[in-house]
């Protein structure tokens, strides 16, 4: 069965950077982004994966590669980000200008994805996922990786706010005394400075 899975979000990007809402829209790393991609490759260097999964999305793709992981992974669609449909490229300060209030774990995107679609697809994932050996790795996506780990725990969906979820972290879901009725958060939002500290 599935022991332990590694969520690794992409590295930096010009529109993360910024903090501009990116689903479909096709951004490479930044040169930060790239050499924080690259440091992954010593990080998860110890990690024996059965199997490595990335987003379709040119960031994430990139990352993977950058870490030492293109020449085995598969790509899986259900690993892209939250789709922003009308909010695709704008920021939050924007958003609540028009929207005061708004939450994407409550209020979704028009012309996006809804709570309950994105809750769906995850859930599939995971229990595509669940049903694999060993380690697995993934590489996706900030809001993404937020609602992985909510359904992981089966936590609320908006609990994903209280999960930061920086570029070029790594993330470890498992089970506590390896029981799989006890989904954990192992580790979450691991970057090279939380490291440094």
């Amino acid at each position: 069965m599935l022991s332990q899975l590694y969520l690794i979000r992409h590295g930096e990007t010009p529109w993360s950077l910024i903090g501009r809402h990116t689903s479909s829209t096709e951004v490479a790393l930044t040169p930060k982004g790239e050499a924080d991609a690259r440091q992954l490759a010593t990080r998860l260097s110890g990690v024996n994966f059965n199997e490595v999964f990335t987003s379709p999305r040119l960031r994430a793709r990139q990352t993977c590669e950058l870490a030492g992981f293109g020449h085995r992974c598969i790509i899986e669609p259900d690993l892209t980000e939250w789709d922003y449909g009308d909010y695709e490229g704008l920021r939050s300060t924007e958003i609540l200008e028009s929207f005061p209030g708004w939450n994407i774990y409550r209020n979704g995107c028009p012309n996006g994805e809804s709570p309950n679609e994105m809750a769906v697809r995850v859930d599939r994932l995971i229990a595509k996922l669940r049903a694999r050996d060993g380690i697995v790795a993934v590489f996706s996506h900030g809001h993404f990786g937020r609602v992985l780990a909510t359904r992981w725990i089966g936590a609320p969906l908006e609990d994903g706010k209280k999960l930061p979820l920086d570029p070029a972290s790594v993330s470890v879901l498992g089970y506590a005394l390896g029981d799989p009725a006890k989904p954990v958060i192992v580790r979450w939002n691991e970057t090279l400075e939380s490291l440094a500290q």
